[in-house]
């Protein structure tokens, strides 16, 4: 069995109460960062430097961490929860997609699949 599945229930029984300090909005910025690095299953290190002048290296590592533990719908809907849990305005999202695009310029390769998945995550963001 997919271990996502173990974890289904907690992302989508996430308690605000209980998940207040879930992440802190560095680590949310690294962890989308590196979602959208991982869009085309190509890492390359300017993707990487590129996260780090955003987020400090120890961040990266936690967050990369994590990330690499997580399926697919897991790392949406803790992105969806967590800018949530934020209360993201659009500039703030906006602001966001700006850097999700420096991620996606570093390695000056914008593929059809990082296209895709910026388009999915406006839906999931309802941006």
């Amino acid at each position: 069995m997919n271990i996502c599945y173990y974890y289904q229930d907690f992302i989508y029984n996430l308690n605000p109460n209980k998940m207040k300090n879930y992440w802190t909005e560095n680590e949310l910025k690294a962890y989308v960062l590196i979602y959208a690095m991982s869009a085309d299953r190509k890492e390359t290190p300017e993707e990487v430097e590129t996260i780090k002048i955003f987020v400090n290296p120890k961040t990266f590592d936690k967050m990369y961490n994590e990330f690499c533990a997580d399926c697919h719908h897991q790392s949406i809907k803790k992105i969806s929860y967590a800018i949530r849990q934020f209360n993201y305005s659009e500039n703030q999202i906006q602001n966001l997609f700006y850097d999700i695009k420096e991620v996606f310029d570093a390695d000056k390769d914008f593929s059809v699949v990082e296209r895709n998945l910026t388009i999915g995550l406006k839906r999931v963001l309802n941006f």
